[in-house]
């Protein structure tokens, strides 16, 4: 058994009592690294006088503006975001009540909560209050449901017609460029009015469409002024048809036949009336008329006028840029504005994908074409031998890139007019958009026309002769070929080091 010796003057540590004696050290907090602002802090660095790599040493002002600065360049890693203050009509009555109820007659002031205590300076603004976190999730419910997406039909038909009575209330000088995008955005979803025009003629009308709204029922509307759909209410055609669109051809007998009240009744969303006006007819005929069922009635009017002026104003400007491009091409630089004209009423634009063939060597060009942006490359066909994998050679047609064709260049004029083939192929390199005209057109265009048409127009790259297109083969070729070897060394090389592009080391990090 083995003896332990205690020592009585030996000091016991323990745990409940403190040793005065014993230094004792605080744990430090853990310190957040600073978030640094790095645009303030480029900004600090920018500051004039301070020392740069030439050796100038900063001088006092602008070090004082540094160090005024210096806090400024860090961010505050708890200030967060919080949602916008809610404020709750009954809490705040509640409040107001309790403060008049609390607070006296006499010069005695009550205090809200929330508001400071200190009175204002005269003529400062009070401080707007600090926006409060709300965690009730029956204050934010309503801005969430205002985000979803209803996938109802009928619920997004009701949504539409109600923002276009709404808009269309305002006279067109009062409503704003966006509410006009508005209104094209909901119209262009109902085929009746779509399918009858263009998006850019629709979406012009859009602008100077308005509402026509009528109070009493059993009133008669004339359809021969214009072009109505039925946002609110309902009509019964007092004839069929009540709806003539455009293109389509309709024969009204003289007189007008009697009303026919069997036909069915239009709803909201339907249309009825015409955009060109029905010729030999007045405005007020009962052809294409309808009878209000309902009261109050509206209705969403494009009037035959407007139209027409719309489309006027379209087809002025579309001139305009065409005009405006024969103008600039050296083949129509120097015709008179009448001629030109004539023929600039005859183009129309067409859009054409990179690598679109427009035109091939030794066949009639579609038609005649003006770039207006984008570039073609011109090419020229040459026979050459070509050597085959097992030695031998055999003769075959290549194409040569010659030239290429920019914006304000023309082609096909000659092909056409003097109804000879191409003499090179014309592919588009990029996206191409062209004003084109096709030769069945050209009928319409008088003699004289025509005439100064062939005389201005030139074959593309007619001058170039059999020699410079062997010369600009072989160069090609010949550049092709050092690439390929290029190509076939580097990849040799590659595989007999065991590199293998994309692993290991040489994998893109």
């Amino acid at each position: 058994m083995a003896l332990v010796r205690f020592d009585d003057n030996e000091i016991q540590s323990s745990w409940t009592k403190r040793d005065k004696k014993s230094t004792r050290y605080k744990i430090p907090d853990d310190v957040e690294k600073p978030v640094i602002d790095y645009d303030k802090l480029k900004m600090l660095c920018n500051i004039k006088g301070l020392k740069d790599n030439s050796g100038n040493e900063t001088s006092a002002e602008a070090h004082q503006e540094f160090m005024k600065k210096y806090h400024t360049v860090f961010v505050d890693p708890h200030k967060t975001k919080t949602l916008p203050k809610y404020l709750e009509n009954m809490s705040d009555h509640k409040a107001s009540m309790l403060s008049l109820g609390t607070g006296t007659i006499g010069n005695s002031k009550s205090v809200v909560a929330g508001e400071s205590t200190l009175a204002h300076k005269p003529g400062s603004k009070p401080k707007p209050p600090e926006p409060e976190l709300s965690h009730d999730i029956r204050q934010h419910l309503a801005s969430l449901h205002k985000e979803r997406k209803n996938e109802d039909p009928k619920a997004i038909l009701a949504d539409r017609i109600k923002m276009l009575r709404r808009i269309l209330r305002k006279l067109p000088f009062e409503r704003t460029a966006q509410e006009a995008e508005q209104v094209y955005e909901a119209v262009k979803h109902f085929d009746i009015l779509s399918s009858q025009m263009s998006p850019q003629v629709l979406k012009e009308l859009c602008v100077v469409a308005q509402i026509d709204s009528w109070k009493d029922a059993d009133i008669t509307i004339f359809g021969n002024t214009g072009l109505h759909m039925i946002l609110k209410g309902s009509v019964r055609p007092n004839f069929h048809p009540y709806l003539k669109q455009r293109g389509m051809k309709m024969e009204f007998n003289l007189p007008t036949p009697e009303p026919q009240p069997d036909l069915p009744a239009l709803s909201i969303g339907e249309c009825f009336g015409t955009l060109e006006k029905v010729p030999d007819r007045d405005a007020n005929s009962r052809i294409l008329t309808v009878t209000t069922l309902e009261m109050n009635c509206e209705f969403l009017k494009i009037s035959t006028s407007d139209y027409q002026r719309v489309k006027e104003q379209i087809r002025t400007r579309e001139l305009s840029e065409k005009s405006n491009l024969m103008k600039t091409c050296k083949t129509y630089k120097m015709w008179t504005e009448q001629p030109l004209l004539k023929v600039a009423d005859l183009f129309e634009w067409i859009q054409f994908s990179p690598n679109t063939v427009l035109a091939s060597e030794g066949y009639m060009s579609p038609f005649i074409g003006i770039i207006k942006s984008g570039e073609c490359h011109v090419l020229r066909q040459v026979e050459a031998w070509h050597h085959l994998s097992n030695g031998k050679k055999e003769k075959s047609t290549k194409q040569v890139v010659m030239g290429q064709l920019g914006p304000t260049d023309s082609f096909g004029e000659v092909s056409i007019i003097g109804d000879e083939p191409m003499n090179c192929s014309i592919v588009t390199s990029t996206k191409v958009e062209l004003a084109c005209i096709e030769p069945p057109k050209l009928k319409i265009l008088d003699d004289v026309t025509v005439q100064l048409l062939m005389q201005s127009g030139e074959r593309t790259f007619a001058d170039i002769t059999q020699d410079e297109i062997y010369e600009e083969y072989i160069e090609q070729e010949l550049k092709r070929r050092w690439n390929e070897y290029k190509h076939n060394v580097v990849v040799e090389v590659i595989n007999s080091k065991g590199i293998r592009p994309g692993y290991g080391k040489w994998s893109k990090q």
